[in-house]
Order: C-alpha cells, then structure tokens, then sequence
C-alpha cells in the first residue's frame, strides 16, 4: 500500500487558509477605517481655518462655542450608534429632546428639586425608548416606521404638555441646574466632559462587553445571532432606550445651558446625529462603528458648520451640505467595501 494513500490530516486549518485573508498590520488597518481618515480631515479644516481667519476661528471663545455645541450632538450620536449597530435606526431623538426638555423645565417651574428634573428628563427619554424598541423588537414593526410616528407624537406631546410657551422660571433650583448644563470645568463647557465620559465608557462596552459584541452580532447577520443564543429582541430594546437616554441627557444639558425649555428643542438634530455616526464609519445596514467614530464625525460637522458661518455662507444650506457629507460617506464605505472584498 502506498504512502500517499493516508496523509496526515492537519489538527486545525488557519482561518485565513479557508477564508483567503490575511491579518492585516496595525497601518492596514489604520489606513482602512474611517474615523481615522475623518480624523485627518478634521485637522486639516482646523488648520485651513486657523491660517484663513486666526482671529477668529483660533480664538478661546470660538473654540469654546464648537466644542460645546458639537458635544450636544455627540452624546446623541453615541446613543444612535448602539441602534445603527443593531442595523436600525431612531429618527425620533430630536423630539425626544423636545419632549424631556419640557418635561425638566416643568419639573423646575413646579419648584422641583434639580436632581428631580435631571432624572424626570431622563426617564423620558428612556420611556420613549422602551416604546421605540418594543414595537420594533417585539412586534416586529420596521425601525423606519416606528420612529418616524415618535418624531411626530413626541413633538406632539412636548407642544401639549408646554400649552406651545416656553418654560423659563425654572425655580429656587434653576441657577444649579442652569449651572450644570452652561457651566464650566478647567475653561471647557460640561457638556464636553460629560460627551468625553460616555464615549470612554461606551468605547469599554462596545469593544470588551458581551453586550457589546451583541450588538455587532446581530447588526453582522441578526438570524445567525439568533441561532447561536443572542437574545436579539431585547439587546435590541436595549439599544433604543440607550438611544433615547443619551437623547434626554443632551437635552437636559441644552435646557440648562439656554436657561429655557422649549417644546421645538432638537427639531432637525436627527439629521445631524445620523450623519454624525454614518460620517464616523458606522455603516446604516449594522455591525460596523464605534463611539470615537460618533463623536469624531459630530466634531467634523460642527467645525464645517463654523467654518461656514465664518464665510458668510447662509446658514439655510448647512442641511444640504449634512445630507451632502451623508452621501458621500456610505459612497466611501461602499467603496472600502469592495476594496477589501
């Protein structure tokens, strides 16, 4: 019997023998992703600004505005991005802002305690969420559907409870919580620290948690995390009240900032937030994107809306320039797309 008839059977089989890929270097993978490319082009606008117009753009009180009023659509872009993960989406966070604000401003003007209205706005928020996710998860509407009826009832509901008037005296508790929300720590707004605080701790769950890798599961290919034991249903609640919180906490920080609740809070934001994370490298279709992509896409889009005001371009075209950077991203991850095939 000859030799070649039995040949030793290998105990395991590489992956990339199966697969044909090879483990890329830390620059392949680097040059590949797309928040670091976002990255790049972020300096390069803050240093074309910063040559074009020092004064202005370079000035304390300027960098103080942008980061500020980026870190309001970061924080939500966070949140939106466990959802997109999931291969959903919430297009109702901007009236969920709407909502929660009016609900802690009334809290306030009741002469509620601070610590009341921070966590009435919250549970909110979260409340929006649980109804997104259960009729998305467990009734198996489609996310589209579902959150483009709650941007309308939301802000429905935010006008009704608001009798349509702002709500400003906000209190014996209105100078902490106006603090809290327009304060300052070391020359940087709150709001930054608390966006620098959520994309740490959001950065540890996405990337060491099960929860995490849950939400790229299912995202990935939702009926292959099923079959092997995802609980599918509610990781994905979960990420619609993760959307909705981080939705109510800017909104909180907003109200407080501004010093007045309005029931027209937010109106729009979900554009922005959506570009945000899709500019960031979160793919729409799910299982790709992270929350430096969220916050690092939310800071482009502040610095480009700076950039535009500064050269007097109408601010009534800043919606199509967002739809236009939308675009040309997933166009961009399309492309990488078939690069890498």
């Amino acid at each position: 019997m000859s030799s070649d008839t039995f040949r030793p059977i290998p105990s395991s089989v590489a992956i990339e023998d199966v697969t044909g890929l090879r483990e890329r270097s830390l620059l392949q993978k680097l040059l590949a992703s797309q928040p670091f490319w976002v990255t790049i082009a972020l300096i390069a606008m803050i240093l074309v600004m910063t040559w074009d117009q020092p004064d202005a753009f370079a000035s304390a009180d300027n960098f103080f505005n942008i980061t500020r009023n980026f870190a309001f659509i970061g924080i939500m872009a966070i949140g939106m991005t466990a959802v997109i993960l999931t291969g959903g989406i919430d297009l109702s966070v901007g009236s969920i802002m709407g909502l929660a604000g009016v609900v802690s401003g009334l809290v306030l003007q009741a002469e509620g305690h601070w610590l009341l209205a921070i966590l009435a706005g919250l549970l909110t928020g979260a409340a929006v969420g649980v109804v997104n996710g259960v009729l998305i998860s467990y009734v198996g509407l489609p996310a589209f559907v579902v959150t483009l009826g709650m941007l309308s009832g939301a802000r429905s509901l935010a006008i009704v409870l608001s009798e349509n008037k702002m709500i400003y005296e906000f209190g014996p508790w209105g100078d902490t919580f106006n603090a809290i929300g327009g304060g300052a720590i070391f020359g940087i707004a709150n709001p930054v620290w608390v966006l620098l605080a959520l994309a740490i701790i959001f950065s540890i769950i996405l990337n060491f948690t099960g929860w995490g890798n849950y939400l790229y599961a299912i995202g990935s290919n939702e009926n292959a995390a099923r079959l092997t034991g995802v609980p599918v249903r509610r990781i994905k609640l979960q990420a619609y009240i993760v959307s909705g919180l981080t939705a109510a906490l800017s909104s909180v920080l907003i109200v407080g900032w501004q010093g007045s609740a309005i029931n027209a809070l937010g109106q729009g934001y979900e554009l922005r937030v959506i570009a945000s994370t899709v500019i960031g490298g979160a793919d729409l279709m799910g299982g790709q994107g992270g929350a430096y992509g969220a916050v690092i896409g939310a800071a482009l889009i502040e610095v480009i809306r700076n950039s535009l005001l500064m050269a007097g371009v109408d601010s009534n075209w800043q919606g199509a320039f967002v739809g236009l950077f939308i675009v040309l991203a997933v166009l961009l991850q399309r492309i990488r797309g078939k690069g890498s095939a």
